[in-house]
């Protein structure tokens, strides 16, 4: 093999690599099937949300996911497949590509990572069911801002009594 060409595929590899490393996320998807508008329609879901598909060659996706730690993934790089990247929203790659599934039956998940750890489909499945990251950190703030809320509205109860008892006095 030309050694030109052997430097292009390193330099390739060396770049799906690190587009690896770089997402919270990843999910392989087996896209055959789709038609060009179902295509487009997940392309602009995915955009939406800041994820990026990529059709990469199976061969440089699996030495590049081997390379970035992912070696057990390297497997679902045979026949047709599509990647979605996320370097933000680590749920929204999982959440598109299942309800899409779920509507467009010919789009089957092969799996991949969320967070840096390796899912399953059924782990799959429920991080698609977790709401996206402003969602979580919604939740989170109103259980923390709960006690508060509690505490002031205790205190506000206590200082209405006082003046009241000091009126009638």
């Amino acid at each position: 093999m030309n050694t030109a060409i052997l430097e292009a595929k390193k330099q390739h590899v060396k770049e799906v690599t690190e587009k690896f490393n770089k997402s919270v996320s990843c999910i392989v998807v087996d896209p055959r099937g789709l038609s060009v508008k179902e295509s487009t329609e997940l392309r602009k879901q995915l955009r939406a949300e800041g994820v990026e598909l990529k059709v990469i060659k199976n061969n440089i996706s699996a030495r590049a996911i081997s390379d970035a730690g992912y070696g057990e993934l390297s497997e679902l790089f045979t026949g047709p497949s599509a990647i979605a990247f996320s370097e933000g929203d680590a749920v929204a790659p999982a959440r598109i590509m299942y309800d899409f599934s779920l509507k467009f039956p010919n789009l089957q998940l092969k799996g991949g990572f969320v967070e840096k750890r390796i899912v399953s489909l059924e782990q799959l499945a429920e991080v698609a069911k977790l709401p996206n990251k402003e969602g979580m950190l919604s939740m989170l703030l109103s259980v923390l801002q709960a006690p508060l809320r509690n505490f002031a509205y205790a205190v506000k109860q206590i200082a209405e009594k006082d003046n009241e008892t000091e009126t009638n006095e």
